[in-house]
Order: structure tokens, then sequence, then C-alpha cells
């Protein structure tokens, strides 16, 4: 039952805040404010009863009710519309507060959602911390003119504070992350495409001297075949020979180009770990894989990175590439704060990619702290074609 509900919520969830803003169940689960609404009903407010934080007016439920439908739609329209129509919004759930104040003082929560908003604003700082000055300011002067007491104002600014302050940093965060995605691919399209440059400058001086060799001694067999077939013999298997160095200097070159995903997903780690301060050391051998291998091998490392990047807290990580009695083995540590090593998470699909090429791959919480991954996947004889780059450490802050 969970199993077929879970995907049906999802996608609710989804349907109301898009996936793409990375904000998870969280905008649902802040709608449970709403209850503060509701708490006269406890003291059994109304017209001359209770507590002196009801209000003046009757019919404070019923117009309650009818708030929580208006701000519904607000509230989740805040998250898919552009700029003006979120200032919209926001002013629409501040005049909520101000329209049911006089008949529910508890109306203060439509003000602290009003700056939560605030915070996610496509503006600036300070234009952001203006508009939530001015909904204050306004809720003080009616606070003041219905006769409730300052202590209503005065919990009201500390709670629209601090959400404002914990929202400006999650949406600094959020900019920051993006950013951080784009700088990510962009330094792997770059290094991808020096490696293009690099290997094509290798190609057209290899074979701009072997074809020209080829061609000389072509042309001097063909000369040397009518008055002397023995020589012109030696000078066709000189040919034949020279064709064969440069077909495996060809493929040699060809395996540079294949190697250029891990070398790529390298210096892309170093810089995703870059804005969280986290020491990297990795080492790399060059090795001849196949480009099922590369791709398979490059994309855990992608996918292990990111994971500590996210989840692990970590001060230093590591990354390895190395050759192990004729197997490719990837590994990538860090001294983090570990975390579920259950199958998810991403490990599944990890795992599931490593073994259909025939390898596997082990996770495990490393002494101390953090986790470690190994991923292990065949080799053909002689597919180290290098020795391993020195290792580079990177402090970064």
């Amino acid at each position: 039952m969970i199993a077929v509900l879970k995907p049906r919520l999802r996608r609710a969830r989804d349907w109301l805040v898009p996936e793409e803003l990375g904000f998870g169940w969280m905008p649902i689960l802040v709608l449970g404010y709403l209850v503060f609404l509701f708490l006269p009903l406890l003291f059994g407010g109304g017209e001359g009863g209770g507590l002196w934080w009801f209000g003046h007016g009757s019919g404070g439920l019923a117009l309650t009710l009818v708030s929580v439908v208006v701000f519904l739609p607000l509230y989740f329209a805040f998250y898919r519309v552009g700029r003006t129509g979120q200032l919209l919004c926001m002013l629409g759930t501040a005049a909520l507060g101000y329209a049911l104040l006089p008949y529910n003082p508890f109306a203060n929560t439509y003000l602290i959602y009003a700056a939560a908003m605030a915070a996610f604003l496509r503006q600036g700082l300070w234009r952001r911390v203006g508009w939530m000055a001015v909904m204050l300011a306004l809720f003080l002067l009616e606070i003041r003119l219905l006769g409730y007491p300052l202590f209503g104002f005065a919990l009201t600014l500390i709670l629209s504070v601090a959400v404002f302050v914990g929202n400006h940093f999650q949406a600094e965060s959020g900019r920051r992350q993006a950013e951080l995605k784009l700088s990510h691919e962009e330094v792997r399209r770059l290094a991808a495409m020096a490696e293009r440059e690099r290997i094509g400058r290798d190609l057209h001086d290899l074979l701009g001297h072997t074809l020209s060799m080829v061609a000389l001694k072509s042309e001097l067999a063909g000369k040397l075949l009518a008055h002397d077939p023995a020589a012109a013999r030696r000078e066709i298997d000189e040919v034949a020979r020279v064709a064969r160095e440069a077909l495996g200097q060809v493929r040699s070159a060809v395996s540079g180009i294949r190697s250029s995903g891990l070398a790529a997903e390298l210096a892309a780690a170093r810089l995703l770990l870059e804005c969280d301060g986290v020491k990297f050391r990795y080492e790399r051998a060059e090795l001849a894989l196949a480009p099922a291998q590369e791709a398979a091998l490059a994309l855990t490392l992608r996918e292990a990175i990111t994971n500590i990047q996210r989840h692990a807290g970590a001060r230093s990580a590591a990354a390895s590439l190395s050759a192990d009695a004729g197997e490719a083995v990837l590994r990538v540590s860090d001294d983090g704060r570990g975390g579920d090593l259950r199958p998810g998470n991403g490990l599944t699909g990890m795992r599931e990619r490593i073994e259909s090429l025939g390898g596997r791959m082990q996770v495990s919480g490393r002494q101390g702290g953090g986790v470690a991954l190994e991923a292990r996947l065949p080799l053909s004889a002689g597919a180290a074609v290098g020795s391993p780059e020195q290792p580079a450490e990177v402090a970064l802050r």
C-alpha cells in the first residue's frame, strides 16, 4: 500500500511545488503552522469571552476558514510565478493577516508566512529586508489601533526575523548550488575540450610524419621494382612496419581520449569540494579502459563526490584510480559523519552499473568516521599504460 502511495504523493508534491526548486517536502510541512490560526478555539474565544488575546468581532472562525482557502493558492503560486507574481503573492498573504486580525489575533501567522516569502523574492537583500520592515510596520500600526498588547507584535517580530534569516541562508545556499552545478559542468566541458585539442595535435604530428614516410618509401619501391625487385620488397616491408607502428601509436592516443572522462571528473570534484572547504587528495594511474568502463567509473566517482559534498560534512576526502591484480580499482573515501549504507541513496545505481561490466563495488564505514567506496573492474592484459600521476592535494577554502 505504501509502495503504491509514495509515487502518487511525490507526483502531487511536485505538482504543487516544482521538484527542480529542491525544497522537497518542506513547503508542505510548514503548512502545519496554520494550526495557530485556530488556537482561539482552545480558549472558547469570541466577543467578550476568554482571554484578552481574542478579537473584537464575531464570526472569527468562519473568516479564518475563508482566509485559509484564499491563502493556499497564493502560497503554492509563489513557487511557480515570476518576480512580480512572487511579490503579489507575498503582499496578498500579508493583506490576509491585516484583514483577519480584528477577528483573530493569531492572524499574525500570515505575517510570518509573508516574511518567509520575502526571503525568497528575486530581489536584492536590502530590498527584501525593506519589504519585511514595511509589512511589520503596518502590523504594528494595526495592533495599536485595535488595542492589542505589544507582546503580540514583539512575538511576531522575533518569529518573522528568525524565519526570514533562515530562509535567506537557504535561498543563498540554493543559488550557490545552482552556480556550482553550472561551474561543475563547465569544468567538465573545458577539460574534455582541452583533451580533444591535445589529441588532435598529437594525431596531426604523428600521422603527418608517418604518412610522409609511407609516401616516400612507396614511391621509392615503385622506382626500384623494375630493376631491383629485392630492394623494392625491402622498402615495401618497411612501409608495412611503419604503418603498424603508426597504428599502435594511434591506438595509444585514442586511449588518451577515453581516459579524459575520469580526468574531467577529478577536476570537477576539486571544484565541487572547494566551496565546502574540503581538503581533497587524489592519485590516478593512466589505464587503457574500454569506453563503457571509463564511463562507469567516471559516473561512480561523480556520484561518490556529490554524496560527500551534500551529506558527509567531511573535512577531507581522497580518490584514487590504480591497477591491482588485473583490475582497475577506484577508491573514494572521506572522514565525514558517515551515513545510511543500505541500498538506495544512489548506491544501488552505482553498484548495478559496475556489476553490469563484470565488476564489483563495496561501500563500508571507516574506523574513526566517514565512508570508503571501492569499485573494481576487470582489465585486459597490459592495460596499464602509464605511471600514476603525482598525488595532488588541495586545501580548499
